[in-house]
C-alpha cells in the first residue's frame, strides 16, 4: 500500500554529494516549514538549478539527499524571513498534496525533516560544543563528548476501534471544525506497539479493546512522526473523554454514510484507515 511521504521506488538515499555537483539539481528550499515552489498556475514545481544562489537566495545550510529517477536532490534552510524571487512562492507540504509531482512531494517529506533535524541539532545537547555532520551517515557527532545524534523519529499509534457495524472516531479540540479522527498518540519507553494503542485508547476515552490488528503505517513529517495505525475490537466500557487531548467521541455507523462526521484529508493514514474498515464492516 502507497502512502504519502513514504520513499518513491525511484529514489536512492545518499548521504555524500556527488564529487563533480551536476549544473542542475532537484531542490527542495525550505523557510521554515514551507517549501519554496514555482507561481505559475497549473504547474507546480521546484527549482531546478545549480544552487538556490542562482535566483539569489543564499541557504543557511544544505544537505544532499540523494538521487530520485537520475536527478540529484538537495534540501536547503532559508532565513524565517527569507523572500521569494519574484516567480516563486512559498507553500505548506499539505497544501501541496496533489499538485506537486508525487514522487517530488513524497521527498519533499523526508527533506522537510531532515532540514529540521539538521537545524537543531548543530550543538551537542551533552556538552554544548557544536556537532559536525559525519560522512558516512546521516548523523551529527560531538567532537568533545563524541556523542553522535540522528534524524529523530517519534512513532505514534492510531488505532480505530470497531464495535460490530460502527466505529469509534474522536474529536480533538486542535482539529479543524466538525472534524473527527482515529485515536493516537505516542510510544512511551518500555512498551510494545500493542499496548501503547491500549493504553491510549483506555486513558483517552475509557475503552477497553482487544484483537489489535495492524494496517499500516506512514511517515508523517510534522516534524518528525512515524504513525503506525491498527484495526482494534471493542472489549467493554463506556465513552468517558479526557477532556484534555479529546473534547468528544462517538460511535458511528458506517451503513450510514450521510450520518459519518467530517473526517481526515486524504493525505492522512488516518483517511486510509477509516475508509479501509467502512469497506470491509459494509462488505462482511
Amino acid at each position: 500500500m502507497s502512502m504519502p511521504f513514504q520513499w518513491p521506488a525511484a529514489y536512492a538515499p545518499a548521504v555524500q554529494p556527488p564529487v563533480n555537483p551536476p549544473e542542475r539539481s532537484l531542490w527542495f528550499v525550505f523557510r521554515g516549514a514551507e517549501l519554496l515552489v514555482a507561481a505559475a498556475p497549473g504547474a507546480t514545481t521546484l527549482p531546478h538549478c545549480n544552487h538556490p544562489n542562482t535566483l539569489g537566495m543564499m541557504p543557511q545550510r544544505t544537505q544532499y539527499l540523494g538521487v530520485l529517477g537520475g536527478q540529484h536532490c538537495f534540501s536547503a534552510e532559508l532565513a524565517v524571513d527569507a523572500v521569494a524571487p519574484q516567480g516563486w512562492i512559498w507553500q505548506g507540504l499539505r497544501a501541496l498534496f496533489g499538485a506537486l509531482d508525487e514522487a517530488q512531494f513524497a521527498l519533499a517529506g523526508r527533506a522537510l525533516q531532515i532540514v529540521d533535524w539538521d537545524r537543531t541539532h548543530q550543538y551537542c545537547g551533552s556538552c554544548g560544543r557544536a556537532t559536525a555532520a559525519r560522512t558516512s551517515e546521516r548523523s551529527r557527532e560531538c567532537p568533545g563528548c563524541g556523542l553522535v545524534v540522528y534524524p529523530r523519529l517519534a512513532p505514534a499509534v492510531m488505532g480505530l476501534v470497531r464495535r460490530e457495524k460502527e466505529i469509534l472516531l474522536a474529536r480533538a479540540p486542535r482539529f479543524p471544525k466538525d472534524m473527527y479522527s482515529a485515536l493516537a498518540g505516542f510510544v512511551e519507553p518500555g512498551e510494545t506497539l500493542e499496548q501503547c494503542l491500549e493504553r491510549e485508547v483506555y486513558e483517552e476515552v475509557g475503552i477497553k479493546v482487544r484483537n489489535v490488528r495492524y494496517f499500516a503505517s506512514q511517515p508523517w513529517p510534522f516534524p518528525h512522526s512515524l504513525m503506525i495505525a491498527f484495526f482494534a475490537d471493542y472489549y467493554s466500557g463506556e465513552i468517558r473523554v479526557d477532556g484534555t487531548e479529546i473534547e468528544d467521541a462517538q460511535w458511528f455507523d458506517v451503513r450510514n454514510l450521510e450520518n459519518l462526521p467530517r473526517l481526515p484529508a486524504r493525505i492522512s493514514i488516518a483517511r486510509r484507515l477509516i475508509d479501509a474498515a467502512k469497506g470491509e464492516m459494509l462488505a462482511s
